[in-house]
């Protein structure tokens, strides 16, 4: 669960579109856990699993 993604990444993962985990960094929701060699964020897999779980609920949505 330590494996660090992209954005680009992360966004495929939860099937969601790059301007989504941007939006979960600037609301607070994902926090970067370091930079790429080009400076770019990334994230913790578990990070991003529990973005997605918080944003889901709030949202009234199911998984799936």
């Amino acid at each position: 669960m330590d494996e660090l993604l992209t954005g680009p990444q992360a966004a495929a993962l939860c099937k969601v579109d790059t301007a989504t985990i941007r939006q979960w960094k600037r609301r607070g929701k994902l926090a970067p856990a370091g930079l790429d060699e080009k400076g770019r964020p990334m994230y913790r897999r578990l990070d991003i699993a529990l973005a997605e779980r918080s944003t889901r609920e709030r949202a009234g949505r199911t998984y799936g």
